[in-house]
């Protein structure tokens, strides 16, 4: 643990920083709240940087922005000389408060340190940031976003020249360039001044244009009268996606939708929700109220960055029924399977994660279809997509997704993205339509077809020093453990060992004798400890005894 009384005093007293931000931390009295703003720096995770928004080393604010951007340049200089300079960085916000502004000073850190800067001057999801690293031909990228975590927070995703989040090996360079950079040193260069070095670009609507109809142009196997007929309600939760899946839908041919509008956004404070977050219920109830209210059939909910969609479905007797993300990506994927018909390649790659579940793995092995599981974090899913595309004779990319309402069906980017997703959605509740069926159908056929498999996720947020601490004895008490951790455990793996060519990770799994499986991570982008289940059960009520027994002991580990 780093000395944070010292920091403290530093950031309290250096004129580096405004009089705005000196002021709050001399409003700030609590000891344990000092000592929680600057007890560490904000550290790369599985999704690059991320913090509550406030004064502090250990928080989101355009000091911590700086000097992560100020690092990044240096290792892109340093990994791509002069390319790094005439190439640049594209730089992406969303929604959330202050995004904007530390997309700015980003641009501005990376102008200074000589690194030219592509900057979107409207709201942009995650996916677009992607997307525009790859069309441009930048050495890197970065999107201000903390995804679907709670108003407080704000983050810094970094990006590779092929549009993906960074691996380890990168983001451990970036950080040690990060910690080498002293924060008070870096100074932004002025905007005018930057746009009159050619090291600023505002980045215009042609590349949006192209995103759009890149997205929009999926091979739906049905006439427009069939697209035209579902009839979809769509919430951006206050979000980035909101103009850009409702253009991608309007050209993809799904003319019968409407919006909600009390959660149009952008508003980054997001009112009335605890976190907006389409796998949370919450998050989707004004999109089903109003779908029962106009008749429609399919509810559509993307997060803040759009780069996770989650859905509901009208039932026969006019209630709705939420897919979990395990759900939609099996349905996803079973779709892309009869889509593509004799025409799917030979050696058609699916790739998931190792707390995703095991249906995915069924489907495909019935069908012949190499299946791949990696780390949690889409870039490792990413990272396999790059390895395909370099050498086609090892693959030919299908699908990727994430239990966590991420997924991705085209080579257009590296990362989960809600918007092309939802194109692939709607043409998929139009082909079932077409044939009489709708998507609970579908999937009632999948269960009785693979078995009934259940994926959840419990959370347990445990803030501060002490949290991370708790965690960490949490892990430690679990891997003491072993399998006697409870009766039926058949085999535990542990990655942290590193296991099947997996890069080490701080995750466990549980097989049991029953088929289902346990696993338990700390999050990578949050203060919590995630445990994830694969309940493997002859029913929707069996699943639910098994899940509440487990859960309970997964309640009593974090107690």
């Amino acid at each position: 643990m780093k000395d944070y009384l010292k920091t403290y005093e530093l950031w309290k007293s250096d004129p580096y920083f405004d009089e705005v931000s000196r002021a709050e931390l001399a409003a700030v009295t609590d000891e344990k709240e000092i000592e929680d703003r600057f007890y560490k720096d904000l550290e790369f995770g599985t999704g690059g940087l991320r913090g509550v928004m406030g004064f502090g080393s250990n928080r989101m604010n355009i000091y911590t922005v700086r000097r992560a951007s100020a690092g990044f340049a240096a290792f892109l200089r340093e990994k791509y000389g002069d390319e790094a300079c005439s190439r640049g960085v594209a730089v992406a916000w969303d929604v959330r408060n202050n995004s904007f502004s530390f997309a700015k000073e980003t641009a501005l850190t990376m102008a200074a340190c000589g690194v030219k800067a592509y900057l979107f001057d409207v709201v942009s999801p995650t996916p677009l940031l992607s997307f525009a690293v790859r069309e441009l031909g930048c050495v890197g990228g970065v999107v201000i976003t903390a995804s679907h975590n709670t108003r407080e927070y704000n983050g810094y995703k970094a990006y590779d020249d092929t549009g993906c989040q960074l691996l380890i090996d990168d983001a451990e360079a970036v950080i040690a360039r990060v910690e080498a950079t002293e924060i008070t040193s870096v100074i932004p260069m002025e905007m005018e001044e930057a746009k009159a070095k050619g090291l600023l670009t505002i980045i215009g609507p042609m590349l949006i244009d192209d995103y759009i109809d890149t997205v929009s142009d999926f091979m739906c196997p049905v006439s427009p009268k069939y697209r035209s007929a579902v009839k979809i309600v769509y919430t951006p939760i206050f979000g980035s996606g909101n103009l850009y899946v409702r253009r991608a839908l309007a050209q993809a041919g799904f003319s019968n939708l409407s919006y909600v509008k009390e959660q149009e956004g952008p508003n980054g404070n997001f009112p009335g929700l605890k976190a907006p977050n389409p796998e949370n219920p919450d998050a989707m109830q004004m999109g089903i109220e109003q779908a029962i209210s106009v008749g429609a059939e399919l509810v559509l909910g993307t997060d803040p960055d759009s780069d996770r969609i989650g859905i509901a479905v009208r039932r026969a007797d006019g209630s709705f029924r939420l897919f979990t993300g395990a759900e939609t990506g099996m349905m996803i994927l079973h779709f892309l399977i009869e889509n593509a018909g004799v025409s799917l390649p030979s050696n058609a790659t699916v790739v998931s994660t190792v707390v995703t579940g095991l249906m995915a793995k069924d489907i495909c092995e019935k069908h012949g279809i190499v299946y791949k599981e990696v780390l949690t974090g889409f870039k490792f899913i990413g990272d396999i997509m790059n390895q395909l595309e370099a050498d086609p004779s090892k693959g030919s990319f299908l699908m990727g997704f994430e239990e966590s309402y991420g997924y991705l069906t085209g080579g257009h980017a590296r990362d989960k993205d809600a918007v092309s997703t939802a194109v692939v959605i709607c043409c998929m509740a139009a082909f079932y339509r077409s044939r009489g069926l709708s998507l609970i159908d579908v999937l009632e056929w999948l269960y009785k077809e693979y078995g009934y498999h259940e994926v959840k996720v419990a959370s347990y947020t445990l803030e501060g020093l002490d949290g991370a601490a708790k965690i960490k004895a949490i892990t430690a008490g679990l891997r003491q453990k072993g399998t006697s951790l409870m009766p039926g455990i058949e085999k535990l793996e542990d990655f942290a060992e590193g296991i099947n060519g997996l890069p080490k990770s701080d995750v466990l799994k549980y097989y049991l004798s029953d088929g289902s499986w346990m696993a338990v991570r700390p999050s990578g982008t949050e203060p919590k400890i995630k445990f994830y289940f694969n309940i493997n059960a002859a029913d929707k009520a069996q699943a639910d005894e098994k899940f509440a027994s487990l859960k309970a002991l997964a309640d009593e580990l974090t107690a």
